[in-house]
């Protein structure tokens, strides 16, 4: 059979037998339908490993539209679509090249952007400090609104403050995905215990534990809503408060990037602050405390030990100035 027909049945494959997401299902279909019209959409038994040495030369030559050639990541991404491709026809017993054949490319050790202490604690508490943003006046003359509407406008302001203090408080506390932050609803979580459940990447199950105060203040954000939305963290604009009553105003990942950004911005931190930062920051923080790496990789949901080993270099420079404070103190008495 010729590629395009298995690619199709691969791609089913991947949605019935292995509850992959649409989304990963769109880019399988895309780097393998780039990977067949390249190579002439033969019969798979005939695609050898020259043609694949050919096309990964191909790809690392190509340019976007921008004059840039693609990242050694986004190469190895169209590479790892096709070796669960070969996979597939291999468990189906189909004559093909084999997967192992597939080597990914070598690439740059990933680093990652956490908070220190200082930062962290001027970004928590950056939703009191008052953001210019949020301070509404009407527009006479620039004096105050008075009456109903100003009453509205403020109740509306605390409640931002307060949901964009339980925000930060969630991420940094439970190590959340911003993706999984936004689909969390009222029913997903008891108050009263200290963990709940998420469906991760691959809608993969995992315990996730709230600390005291992400707990303390998602609390006092949820008791201060007066709408009807399911949604934990919904948008409180004017212009969404119609759709928040009808339950359908659930942040979306990139407000609440906007939100972290404008908040840490407020905080007077310089450098680029995202809802990542914090996982990353959380990660950090239970390494850094003595948290055994297996159980950091539970925590954040990684299905491979690789993925959380990213952060073992900063565990490294920890240890670094845990021996210079306390090995060298010894010599310095002297």
């Amino acid at each position: 059979m010729r590629c395009d027909a298995l690619i199709k049945d691969f791609l089913e494959y991947l949605e019935i037998e292995r509850n992959r997401s649409p989304r990963t299902i769109r880019n399988y279909r895309f780097y393998l339908s780039r990977f067949a019209e390249w190579v002439g959409n033969p019969p798979v038994r005939e695609v050898t490993a020259e043609a694949v040495r050919r096309y990964r030369l191909a790809l690392n030559r190509l340019e976007g539209p921008d004059g840039a050639s693609l990242k050694k990541n986004t190469q190895n991404y169209h590479l790892i679509a096709l070796r669960s491709f070969l996979k597939y026809l291999a468990k189906r017993d189909i004559h093909a090249l084999a997967p192992e054949k597939i080597e990914l490319s070598k690439t740059q050790d990933r680093t990652v952007d956490f908070l220190d202490a200082d930062d962290l604690e001027r970004l928590l508490g950056a939703p009191f400090n008052g953001a210019p943003s949020e301070k509404r006046k009407s527009p006479q003359s620039g004096i105050p609104s008075a009456g109903a509407e100003s009453v509205k406008r403020k109740a509306n302001t605390d409640l931002v403050t307060l949901r964009d203090k339980a925000i930060l408080e969630m991420l940094f506390g439970t190590g959340l995905r911003v993706s999984e932050l936004v689909g969390l609803k009222y029913d997903h979580i008891n108050l009263k215990r200290d963990q709940f459940m998420v469906r991760g990447k691959g809608s993969k199950p995992r315990a996730v534990f709230l600390s005291s105060e992400a707990r303390q203040w998602l609390q006092k954000y949820l008791e201060a809503r007066r709408d009807t939305s399911p949604y934990l963290f919904v948008s409180h604009d004017r212009a969404a408060q119609g759709s928040a009553r009808d339950g359908e105003a659930a942040l979306t990942p990139r407000s609440v990037q906007r939100i972290v950004i404008r908040r840490a911005l407020q905080a007077g931190i310089t450098k680029p602050v995202t809802p990542h930062t914090l996982r990353h920051s959380f990660a950090t923080d239970l390494l850094m405390n003595g948290a055994d790496i297996r159980s950091v990789q539970t925590l954040l949901g990684h299905s491979s030990i690789t993925t959380t080993q990213i952060y073992t270099h900063i565990t490294n420079e920890h240890l670094h100035e845990v021996y210079k404070s306390f090995h060298a103190r010894r010599r310095s008495k002297k």
